[in-house]
């Protein structure tokens, strides 16, 4: 999983964030890589779900439903990203 997130360039990962920030409605720094959306940032699946299809439209995506249960923080969307844009 380190190899894939090392694949995304910091420009992704900052839009990435700004994206999740901009849907938690939260500022940058609240954010880190391993912060937690549901636990530390009170997200609600509905969140998560609009994360997916922010990633989906801004990246021209398609991610599996499947994949919300690792998009649990930057980390994981981050991973899931870097998966879908290597296939």
């Amino acid at each position: 999983m380190s190899t894939q997130t090392a694949d995304l360039t910091t420009e992704r990962k900052t839009q990435i964030k700004e994206l999740v920030c901009d849907i938690l409605e939260l500022e940058l720094d609240e954010v880190t890589d391993t912060s937690l959306f549901k636990e530390e940032h009170d997200a609600d699946s509905l969140r998560t779900i609009e994360i997916l299809a922010s990633m989906e439209r801004t990246f021209g995506l398609v991610l599996e439903q499947a994949e919300l249960s690792r998009m649990i923080n930057l980390a994981g969307v981050y991973a899931v990203v870097a998966e879908a844009e290597g296939k």
